[in-house]
């Protein structure tokens, strides 16, 4: 299967962007990417937008981000598979240590 991480990104307070949870799907050699102002419930469904893919070495990686960007600090991790992706909708089935089920995010 393939992996998936949950980063919360803290900016610092000088920033003009807005902290946020980074949904990372792996695919290929690279992180499909969705930014979630809240964080995931599974119970309800989430509102994401998807952002630029990142690298895979965001499935380990916990600590600063270059640029003055703030840092990150991994939710969660573990395997998942695609239940849903299109233009409105992404659903993940989740296999992780803290998201176990589906998870929907809606695109906006």
């Amino acid at each position: 299967m393939k992996r998936f991480v949950l980063l919360y990104h803290q900016f610092p307070a000088d920033h003009d962007d807005v902290s946020h949870y980074d949904l990372m799907l792996e695919e290929g050699d690279a992180l499909r990417t969705w930014r979630l102002l809240e964080k995931p419930d599974m119970l309800q469904p989430v509102r994401g937008e998807a952002i630029f893919p990142h690298r895979l070495t965001y499935l380990d990686y916990e600590g600063e981000v270059s640029g003055n960007r703030g840092s990150v600090t991994r939710i969660d991790r573990g395997e998942y598979e695609l239940v849903r992706d299109d233009a409105e909708t992404l659903i993940v089935q989740l296999y992780g240590s803290v998201l176990i089920g589906r998870l929907a995010v809606l695109i906006s």
